[in-house]
């Protein structure tokens, strides 16, 4: 019998500065974490912190190092396209393409400050 994958728990990326990935994720995208937020017992000095995100989880940990270069990607969805765009750049926010638009959705495309790429999405 092959592996049988049963769910996704979480999504995680890299960070190299917890303090500024916590900014980023807190303070410019206003996601909360969850009670999973603590320094990994078995490796001091690295954290792991956990935000839901709808019925999924995003997590950051300082634990792996960031490849700046391409890797996973998480998609958002937002309430208001517009202004969580002008929210975004008044924040100093990496924006790589500011809208998209397609069929069924608009989405832009951002990263933090580990270049970990982010889509910020709205459903038409």
């Amino acid at each position: 019998m092959g592996l049988k994958i049963t769910g996704m728990p979480f999504v995680g990326y890299p960070v190299s500065d917890m303090k500024q990935a916590r900014n980023f994720y807190e303070g410019i995208l206003g996601l909360t974490p969850s009670s999973i937020d603590h320094e990994i017992p078995e490796m001091p000095g690295k954290y792991w912190v956990e935000y839901p995100v709808g019925s999924h989880t995003l997590a950051i940990s300082n634990a792996w190092e960031p490849s700046h270069q391409s890797g996973p990607s998480i998609a958002l969805e937002v309430e208001h396209f517009e202004d969580a765009i002008e929210h975004l750049k008044r924040s100093g926010v990496n924006i790589l393409a500011e809208c998209i638009e397609t069929g069924g959705c608009r989405i832009a495309l951002i990263e933090d400050q580990d270049g970990n790429g982010i889509t910020i999405h709205k459903l038409k």
